[in-house]
């Protein structure tokens, strides 16, 4: 898979700079955002449902009298049965110029990674969408899917902010 000039730029140019990720786990699996799009991490509260919403959409919660969507990147991704545990958080997203929580299972650490940590997805043929992913880490004995949460969110199929004009 060849990364896009999208994805290069998110990456850091200069293999000596690092860049900063937040990790998260959903189901066995363990994610990387870039941290500069993270406002805040939540404990999960029910959110108030809106009639018509797409099924990953769980509803709104007013943060501070913004009132912000919430998904559950759980039902997004198709990750099989939901529990929502005492370790369940909103991670609150500042995705252009919005404010957007995403439903995790667990927040696990904030890690430094270089560009050349960050391999390129595995090509699949089409068989699923991966322009999402940035790449793959392998930090210990931990695999990180490096994921474009901007370009996720920004989507599309998920109907919350305008996507951005290439």
């Amino acid at each position: 898979m060849e990364i896009t000039k999208q994805q290069a730029g998110a990456l850091a140019e200069d293999d000596s700079v690092a860049s900063e990720f937040l990790t998260f786990t959903l189901g066995c699996e363990e994610y990387a955002i870039d941290i500069l799009k993270v406002q805040e991490i939540r404990s999960y509260e029910t959110p108030t449902l809106i009639a018509n919403a797409p099924p990953f959409i769980k509803g709104v919660v007013n943060l501070r009298g913004t009132i912000v969507p919430i998904v559950d990147l759980r039902i997004k991704f198709n990750l099989g049965k939901i529990e929502y545990t005492p370790f369940t958080v909103v991670v609150i997203l500042n995705i252009a110029r919005r404010v957007i929580g995403v439903v995790v299972d667990s927040v696990s650490d904030v890690l430094s990674l270089t560009s050349s940590q960050i391999r390129p997805a595995p090509d699949f043929s089409g068989s699923f969408d991966t322009r999402y992913i940035l790449g793959l880490a392998s930090v210990e004995q931990r695999m990180l899917i490096v994921t474009d949460i901007e370009r996720l969110m920004s989507s599309a199929d998920m109907e919350l902010v305008e996507a951005a004009v290439e």
